[in-house]
């Protein structure tokens, strides 16, 4: 098996149909896909490798070589290590730019732009899901954005690098789990893999791809579709050679957004609505996912249910 591979661009010409129906089927059975031709320009998407690359070894890699991670797998003997990731993890966001790098030549220009790229690429697929579903137009980004406006919903990007490991049996890159936001964009690294997802019980590898951009549906997609498109629970593997990249997005609802499954997707039965998933205020999710992130997810959403 491996997780769809969709051409994007066809969703403009006379195979939309057959595209729209590949993406309903890769989120109602994968919660994963890859998108070629997804929009987002080939000298960009070199340029991200490019000052990813330089900003790990100019300003990340001797960090990373003393860091508590590597310590303790130094320290660790014959044991695994069970609630680390091997990974070397920034977060870049717009209201943080002035922490992003200064050493690294072009690196705030390129991710700024690659930022913007990503999140108009993020909208579509939500207008997709929303045509799939028989929402309305716009309907997840209103939700995302809750009752204060356009511009409320939270988009953040995590710049990782797993280094070689000497020892990846005893230690993941980072551990399984699923993301508690929306829509998350992935551009991984083109040769060194890792990256594995969960289906039908049997983990998968997504297989490096160049130039494409890995799509997943996070938690507050499950709710808001009423678990017709469910999140997928992934993994990192750590790897004994190479210097995996990967840039993860997430488009999240904002905090103070109320989320809660689409009202043409719940059905009545008796009177009484379907209570698969609650209504919650996104913010108090997020408070119970950071304690819980590598738990299973359900409890997640019964805990929420009594904030």
């Amino acid at each position: 098996m491996a997780i769809p591979v969709i051409d994007f661009s066809k969703l403009n010409g006379d195979e939309r149909a057959k595209t729209l129906a590949e993406i309903a089927n890769a989120c109602e059975e994968w919660g994963f896909f890859q998108l070629v031709n997804n929009g987002i320009a080939e000298e960009l998407l070199e340029r991200v490798k490019k000052v990813s690359s330089e900003f790990y070894k100019v300003e990340r890699e001797e960090n990373f070589k003393n860091s508590k991670v590597v310590n303790l797998l130094n320290e660790s003997g014959d044991e695994k290590l069970e609630n680390v990731d091997w990974e070397d993890v920034i977060t870049l966001m717009d209201d943080n730019v002035s922490e992003w790098s200064y050493q690294t030549s072009g690196f705030q220009e390129t991710m700024k732009e690659f930022r913007y790229e990503l999140k108009i690429l993020a909208e579509k697929i939500m207008e997709v899901m929303d045509e799939n579903l028989g929402l309305p137009k716009g309907y997840m980004k209103k939700a995302f954005n809750g009752e204060g406006g356009e511009n409320n919903a939270f988009f953040g990007t995590k710049l990782c690098h797993y280094p070689p490991c000497p020892n990846p049996e005893k230690v993941t890159g980072l551990r399984a789990h699923t993301d508690a936001g929306g829509v998350i964009l992935l551009f991984q690294d083109d040769e060194v893999g890792g990256l594995q997802v969960l289906k039908d019980g049997e983990w998968i590898d997504v297989q490096p791809l160049k130039n494409t951009i890995v799509i997943n549906t996070g938690d507050q997609i499950e709710v808001l579709s009423n678990g017709r498109y469910k999140s997928a629970w992934h993994r990192v593997l750590s790897t004994i050679d190479g210097n995996r990249l990967s840039i993860a997005s997430f488009y999240n609802p904002s905090l103070k957004a109320t989320i809660a499954p689409a009202p043409q997707l719940v059905k009545e039965t008796n009177e009484e609505m379907d209570q698969t998933y609650p209504k919650f205020v996104f913010g108090d999710y997020m408070s119970v996912y950071v304690q819980q992130k590598f738990l299973p997810k359900e409890p997640r959403f019964q805990a929420v249910r009594a904030v």
